[in-house]
């Protein structure tokens, strides 16, 4: 068996227009993560962020979506695949999408 790692995604609350993202699109995201993993979770607290791309300065309000999973090649080209896409969703330059070990007890 594989180990486990959590898969975890940022996704804005606001398009870089300054526009808020309409909760549908996060909650889509959500859905497709718990259709292929059988769960996922939300945490709906804002995450504030700045960073500079290009000699502009942005400031990011976000959400952490995330699930527990085993790490397997399969699964991190399912979020690879979903990365590309989500970028297209929010259009946004980018989407953090990271990967952490996770040993479970």
């Amino acid at each position: 068996m594989s180990g486990f790692s959590r898969f975890e995604l940022l996704l804005p609350l606001e398009f870089n227009d300054g526009k808020p993202v309409p909760r549908h699109l996060l909650a889509e995201t959500a859905l497709e993560i718990q259709q292929r993993f059988r769960a996922v979770s939300w945490e709906s607290q804002v995450i504030e962020g700045l960073w500079t791309h290009g000699g502009i300065e942005f400031h990011d309000r976000l959400n952490r979506i995330f699930v527990d999973a085993e790490d397997t090649p399969q699964n991190r080209e399912f979020f690879i695949s979903r990365k590309e896409r989500l970028k297209e969703r929010f259009h946004q330059l980018d989407i953090w999408l990271t990967v952490h070990p996770i040993e479970m007890l």
